[in-house]
């Protein structure tokens, strides 16, 4: 009898190590290489939709202290850092609220000048190239109840993507020059008149927030739905966005 319940016990602590292990190796992972996110608002469609979930590739800058959980304050600034390019979509930390997750593209490095002008925007007073790509509907709560004109826009890195222009004359459709300080980045949403960004109360971007950058989507659900209602979901998932990757 005492050995069986020798036994037991020992089967048990072996589950506990083998859980005790996963957990470890889950938070590894989650801290150093991948963290998955899912996207709350329209502020990137048409890149990013309500109900993407994503892979945000946590070793492209380095690691700062929200790269941690709890953001524990372990180290200054940024470690093995890697500078961002420009045309990333990047995950980073609030400025005003650091509790509070962003992501938005980054279109100004440190020492660039930004400006929107007229819908087009300057970096460095030259315009990005912009050509009109067709319209845009969301299957979602960002249904406008009518197609939202897209234009797509190349960087001189090569980086294209599209954006969306619903409103040609909004405020965020011209601005002031700004000049990115050092240590610092701009970001502006792909959906350019529904996104708060670093024309706005966003503000320049410190180095020391950058979570990481967006890479993969792997799951996606439209209509509003709710990861937890399985039962919608073969009506529902975003068959062409499954591991559709971020550019």
């Amino acid at each position: 009898m005492a050995e069986k319940i020798e036994s037991k016990q020992s089967g048990l602590w072996e589950n506990v190590k083998v859980i005790i292990q996963a957990l470890l190796l889950a938070v590894v992972i989650r801290t150093v290489l991948f963290q998955p996110f899912t996207i709350p608002s329209g502020s990137m469609m048409p890149t990013l939709l309500v109900g993407d979930y994503i892979f945000v590739n946590k070793f492209s800058y380095g690691y700062s202290k929200y790269s941690l959980p709890f953001s524990l304050d372990l180290f200054e600034g940024r470690i093995f850092a890697s500078e961002p390019k420009r045309g990333d979509v990047v995950v980073f930390r609030f400025p005003p609220n650091p509790d509070i997750d962003y992501i938005k593209r980054l279109v100004g490095l440190p020492g660039d000048r930004i400006q929107v002008r007229n819908s087009v925007l300057y970096v460095n007073d030259q315009p990005v190239e912009r050509i009109a790509d067709g319209e845009f509907r969301a299957d979602d709560q960002y249904d406008t109840g009518a197609p939202v004109p897209v234009f797509r826009e190349t960087l001189d890195t090569g980086v294209t993507y599209d954006t969306l222009d619903q409103f040609p004359d909004s405020r965020g459709d011209n601005t002031r020059e700004f000049i990115v300080p050092e240590g610092h980045y701009f970001m502006m949403g792909d959906n350019r008149d529904n996104s708060a960004d670093s024309r706005f109360d966003v503000g320049f971007v410190p180095a020391e927030n950058l979570i990481g950058r967006a890479s993969i989507i792997f799951f996606s659900l439209g209509s509003d739905t709710s990861f937890r209602e399985i039962w919608k979901w073969p009506a529902n998932l975003r068959y062409d966005r499954l591991f559709k990757v971020v550019e």
